[in-house]
């Protein structure tokens, strides 16, 4: 069994120096963390309960906390506060060789003057396995991630694909109850990435063990995770499945953050009249769907300003003279579909066409009009950014 527990887990950097804020001044704000009186603070009440074999992505813009919260984990970060728990045992205090996890780093961290093979049983010989034991594991892994034919090569031989198959063999040899891995296939292209990404899939159906999992790349967080914790400024966002994060994002900032092209923004309005819902921009007024209204509806939402969000492929061309009007300032083909990067409302609009639909695609300067349906509207408050159905 591998259950992880983070509860209220905290980290504080403190000030250079050994100097310290006034406790009287307010916090500051220095790259959107907290600065405090104790330093400046990374993560904050951060608390996830991880299940055995659960696949656990972390993913937020650089600087977010995420690589932190990972290193805290795995003991290379000392914890400021809160508690971590591997198997029911509290680990703050506990060596990093005596957690039982493993770890893949961003840029491989692999010996350059040792062959593959040797990299990937230098922990089993640190801890004097015996020597087939040691063949026996390395081979089995090798097999698993399709690298046997290099066991014999030197890192520089490599390229980054193959070095980073055997840093993740080397981890896996040592049967981990934790595998971490931090933006393991950042320095990759985006072809191997693709390829990669469904090699981790296989993995962790092979291997019996919990993965942890941070990435800036939405994509990443979206293919992997049995369920993403979106993090933003050292605070988790949202849990959740991947689809459950996609179609109802808890904030504007998740909103915007998961899904590529990004999420349309609009400033409109919400009207309630009785049991009934609509949005209203641009002189359009589109009636949400029946579970959003009920959704809205337990929540006692009122008329009021609102952030309407809709999602590039979630519009749909209209008929001249009706919906939102626009003007196209940059046409993409992208061979299914063409994007379109319009002004509309005021704002910067993406307007994803399937090329099948339509038997000639509006060119740049063209003026067209678009709508949505109400099945596909995210309302979100005005005031503290959240989304109003949740």
């Amino acid at each position: 069994m591998a259950e992880v527990r983070l509860v209220n887990i905290k980290k504080v950097y403190p000030h250079a120096g050994g100097t310290r804020k006034k406790k009287k001044d307010a916090p500051e704000k220095k790259n959107n963390l907290q600065i405090t009186d104790e330093g400046v603070v990374a993560v904050q009440e951060f608390s996830l309960d991880i299940a055995d074999k659960e696949f656990i992505v972390l993913v937020g813009p650089s600087g977010c906390g995420k690589s932190t919260t990972l290193r805290m984990v795995a003991g290379l970060e000392e914890i400021s506060g809160g508690e971590l728990y591997i198997d029911g045992e509290l680990m703050n205090n506990v060596a990093p060789k005596d957690r039982d996890i493993a770890m893949v780093f961003q840029n491989y961290a692999l010996y350059p003057h040792m062959s593959v093979f040797d990299n990937m049983s230098f922990s089993l010989r640190l801890r004097k396995k015996p020597k087939n034991e040691i063949e026996e594991k390395v081979t089995q892994a090798g097999g698993i991630l399709d690298i046997m034919q290099y066991m014999d090569r030197r890192p520089a031989a490599l390229s980054g694909g193959q070095r980073q198959r055997v840093a993740i063999g080397r981890a896996i040899v040592r049967a981990p109850k934790v595998m971490l891995m931090d933006e393991p296939l950042s320095n990759l292209d985006a072809k191997l990435r693709n390829e990669m990404r469904a090699e981790i899939i296989k993995l962790r159906e092979r291997i019996d063990t919990t993965f942890i999992y941070v990435t800036h790349d939405q994509t990443e967080a979206m293919t992997l995770g049995d369920r993403i914790v979106v993090m933003k400024d050292g605070y988790i966002q949202q849990i959740g499945t991947p689809q459950e994060v996609f179609n109802h994002p808890a904030n504007l900032f998740v909103a915007g953050f998961i899904g590529m092209p990004v999420m349309n923004f609009f400033d409109a309005e919400l009207i309630r009249e009785g049991d009934k819902y609509f949005v209203e921009l641009e002189g359009m007024r589109v009636e949400l769907s029946a579970r959003k209204e009920a959704r809205l509806k337990a929540n006692d939402v009122q008329s009021q300003p609102v952030t309407l969000g809709v999602r590039p492929d979630h519009t749909e061309l209209a008929e001249p003279g009706t919906g939102i009007s626009a003007k196209i300032e940059v046409s993409e083909m992208m061979g299914a579909s063409v994007h379109l990067h319009v002004s509309a409302a005021g704002r910067d609009v993406i307007i994803i066409v399937p090329t099948q639909e339509a038997d000639e695609m509006p060119a740049m300067g063209d003026q067209i009009n678009f709508t949505f349906s109400g099945k596909v509207a995210h309302v979100f408050s005005k005031e503290d950014e959240r989304n109003l159905e949740l």
